[in-house]
């Protein structure tokens, strides 16, 4: 075990940004040396800002700082990086660390270092709070945060000013808004993607935003029926749905890059989004504007955090070797430049506090705003994978015509409470 009292956390002098992803591969002895394999995931949306080439020269700077250590970077898209990921710990050739979407499933079967035995204490002590608390299984943080973002109602400036409109603070304001905007020939007035690519997210923001969740704030478990989701739900098929405000595309068929391919050519009035969408929708001319949430009586209290993870797996050893080079990774400027590089919010707080303070990063500040407010997946439980599966396969129908939130929403609380008392 490394000295967690260690403070010589070297700086780190990458040129590019750290994007959602640390790559990696297994572990090997290299004429007395060590190699350090890592699996990483691909931020990057061309070869030309591939996370490849961030890790590269992240690794060249490392490695002259440490004529020992070798580090093989593999990245994959994140369509492919977990299944990756999975094949190689299947096979028994685990890599020494992965930044992928989950780690609870591999904490649960005791193949991850805790946290603490890896980074030294500035490194932890310099995580987010609800991040850290996040990447915790039973009160003991194996999954290290990686980069995160937060969600805002995005709305087109011109088709609002065209119909003479403001941003919305409230549901019923935004029903209104999606009202004129459809009167004006508007496309999609609102885009509401509950397909299944990401409609695990687009939920869990409406959740939020009426006064519910995933899971219950006080016991811990999982209130996928309860009223308030059940009210908010049967909301949106009567109000929106039902009053043909979502567009022409059902939403239960609607997936989230489409949604925004939409807002981009300038066919939705509103729809929620993250930060990526401002560089899509500046690209192609789109003006918009960004606010909170709408809510039942106001802007809502609570957003949708996201983020990823880094692991470190103990079948190959070398936990000093991972957790200096973590240490590494996670310098201040390290974090700065991966965050820049690819539109994401910073897990650290000491990157998080130059970023508010940054001209250069006046976009994201509303979003760095709401991550303190935000809440996260409930990414500890090994059931997450399978709810959040069985969510993005049946939601949609919710707010289908014939569709019933209080019966969809009682079967994804049944499935979710027999893969609970299976933990």
């Amino acid at each position: 075990m490394r000295d967690r009292g260690r403070t010589g956390v070297v700086a780190a002098v990458s040129a590019l940004g750290l994007t959602a992803a640390l790559g990696g591969c297994g572990l090997t002895g290299d004429s007395g040396g060590v190699t350090l394999r890592l699996v990483a995931a691909d931020y990057g949306d061309s070869e030309s800002n591939s996370s490849q080439k961030y890790w590269d020269k992240l690794v060249e700077a490392y490695e002259a700082e440490h004529p020992g250590v070798t580090v093989d970077v593999t990245v994959y898209s994140w369509s492919d990086v977990d299944a990756k990921v999975k094949e190689m710990v299947d096979a028994g050739k685990a890599p020494d660390m992965a930044q992928i979407g989950a780690y609870a499933d591999y904490a649960a079967k005791g193949l991850l270092y805790e946290a603490d035995e890896l980074l030294s204490i500035p490194v932890q002590a310099d995580f987010v709070a609800q991040f850290a608390d996040a990447g915790q299984v039973k009160s003991v943080q194996y999954g290290i945060p990686f980069a995160s973002s937060t969600r805002l109602l995005f709305y087109n400036k011109t088709l609002f000013q065209k119909a003479g409109l403001d941003a919305p603070k409230t549901w019923k304001e935004l029903a209104a808004d999606a009202e004129a905007l459809k009167a004006q020939g508007v496309k999609y007035p609102y885009a509401l993607p509950l397909g299944p690519e990401e409609a695990q997210a687009e939920t869990m923001q409406w959740l939020l935003s009426g006064g519910g969740g995933y899971t219950d704030n006080a016991s811990g478990t999982y209130s996928i029926d309860s009223a308030e989701n059940v009210a908010t739900f049967n909301w949106l098929k009567n109000d929106l749905v039902g009053k043909g405000l979502t567009g022409p595309v059902a939403p239960g068929k609607l997936n989230r890059a489409a949604a925004f391919s939409a807002f981009a050519d300038g066919d939705v009035g509103m729809l929620n989004g993250h930060p990526s969408l401002m560089q899509t929708a500046a690209k192609k001319g789109v003006k918009f504007g960004m606010v909170p949430m709408p809510g039942v009586d106001g802007p809502s209290k609570v957003s949708m955090g996201v983020a990823d993870w880094m692991m470190a797996f103990k079948e190959n050893g070398h936990a000093d070797e991972v957790g200096d080079f973590l240490d590494f990774v996670y310098d201040k400027q390290n974090v700065l430049d991966f965050s820049r590089e690819y539109n994401l919010l910073p897990v650290t707080n000491s990157a998080s506090t130059v970023m508010t303070a940054a001209d250069e990063d006046a976009d994201l500040k509303p979003f760095l705003e709401e991550l303190p407010l935000s809440e996260l997946y409930p990414v500890g439980r090994t059931s997450w994978a399978a709810i959040s599966a069985d969510v993005k396969k049946r939601i949609g129908g919710t707010v289908a015509a014939g569709g019933s939130p209080s019966a969809i929403l009682g079967q994804l609380q049944l499935a979710a409470t027999r893969a609970e008392s299976a933990e």
